[in-house]
């Protein structure tokens, strides 16, 4: 503990509340550390409520891609398609979206494939591991994924990344339409092909898994307390926490923020390129469709998924900030589209939701220490895969934070990264 007067002090201030921010608090205090979570919110409250529930370590590809960018011309002029920028964000966004384009260059693809590919191979190692000492290994689902095409040409553009899968041992199968039937009844039949992953797995659900972490915490002897958090300063002997509740003050903080991330790096002297990616969902009743396996439409940009909760339609990017109120029309185009890609879909009764990826243009997340301190651990821009990488990042936040050599080579993560460029 740090004695100060004029503040509450602890041992290891954990800033985030998500599935990132409480795995780090869970490690920390497994290895002995008095570790207390500031959320703006409280726990679950943002992307770790409302994602897809997947553990997708077979997504070895950085959505910063040569494919990726051949499409979103096309995806952009359409405004409830899988890529969209309101017109007012658009200025806002493009230095964002120029760093974005130079991600997608040959060599710094196959240089982010290979850090996310370190990322996702330690987060699978460390799953089971850090489920069993959680008590959450029932909630753990191996249900695989079925990623479906229209086309022969659709089907053909993938074989690449399912290459470049196989080359890093994942297993996955190509099926014809009586394959898929077998795998997932009732799909429309304009889907031609499909790829089945068996090494996918899910949780029974976000929310609720991320609600357990929080109680799991607190039982450990954790502190959860709500606040929001408005800049950081280094002490000689810790760091100085500013918050909407006073002043704090901590021998080690770990950012781990989600969307909100930046801004409080900002107070640091830290720029680093984070984007909202606004993602849409709808939960549907239990009964809504006899699903046996995450479903993903690559070419419309969502996924359906079977969640203890309920059937879960979402998915989708809208670079769209932090402030702009929610454009639900994004989750009913979804639904509308599931309605006719899965004909006994019951559509009625469903949950709208919307919330926040925090996304930096390489696709890879910022795990490493403050340029101005090295008692702050960055923790945060996982995108759409903060659930999977959620136990490699509490292992090196872990081990950051308790001076041990880190599991991976973390220079990919760099928070510093981005000011080459």
């Amino acid at each position: 503990m740090i004695g100060a007067a004029g503040g509450h002090a602890a041992d290891v201030i954990v800033i985030g509340a998500g599935v990132v921010g409480l795995s780090a608090a869970l490690a920390l205090t497994a290895r002995g550390r008095q570790v207390t979570v500031l959320d703006r919110a409280g726990p679950a409250a943002g992307a770790s409520a409302g994602n897809a529930g997947a553990f997708a370590f077979t997504d070895i590809l950085p959505l910063a891609s040569p494919g990726i960018f051949r499409k979103a011309p096309a995806w952009l002029l359409d405004p409830l398609g899988p890529l969209s920028v309101p017109p007012r964000y658009a200025l806002r966004v493009a230095p964002w979206m120029i760093r974005f384009a130079r991600a997608c260059a040959p060599s710094r693809v196959a240089a982010s494939t290979t850090a996310q590919t370190a990322l996702m191979d330690l987060s699978r190692a460390e799953l089971e591991g850090f489920l069993a000492a959680t008590g959450t290994s029932a909630m753990l689902r191996r249900d695989g994924n079925l990623q479906v095409y229209e086309s022969k040409a659709e089907f053909q553009a993938s074989l690449p990344g399912w290459d470049a899968r196989a080359a890093h041992g994942i297993a996955f199968q190509h099926l014809d339409p009586a394959g898929m039937a077998a795998i997932q009844p009732g799909l429309a039949p304009r889907f031609l092909r499909g790829t089945f992953t068996p090494g996918w797995f899910s949780i029974a659900d976000p929310r609720l898994y991320t609600l357990a972490l929080a109680d799991r915490l607190i039982a450990m002897g954790g502190r959860i307390e709500q606040a929001e958090v408005t800049a950081l300063r280094p002490l000689d002997s810790g760091v100085r926490v500013a918050t909407s509740a006073g002043i704090r003050r901590a021998a080690n903080v770990v950012l781990a923020a989600g969307a909100h991330s930046h801004r409080i790096a900002r107070t640091l002297g830290e720029r680093i390129p984070l984007e909202t990616e606004r993602g849409y969902n709808t939960t549907l009743p239990p009964g809504a469709f006899d699903l046996r396996t995450q479903v993903t439409f690559g070419g419309h940009g969502f996924v359906v998924t079977r969640l203890s909760t309920g059937i879960r339609v979402g998915g989708a990017v809208e670079l769209g900030g932090l402030t702009a109120p929610p454009n639900f029309r994004r989750a009913r185009a979804m639904l509308d589209k599931a309605r006719a890609f899965l004909p006994g879909l019951d559509p009625s009764g469903g949950t709208e939701w919307m919330g926040f990826r925090p996304s930096l243009p390489d696709s890879l997340p910022a795990i490493g220490p403050a340029r101005a301190t090295s008692r702050v651990v960055f923790a945060f821009g996982h995108g759409h895969l903060g659930l999977t990488q959620s136990p490699g990042t509490a292992r090196l936040v872990a081990d950051l934070v308790t001076g041990r050599p880190a599991a991976l080579d973390l220079s990919p993560f760099s928070p510093q990264r981005f000011s080459r460029f």
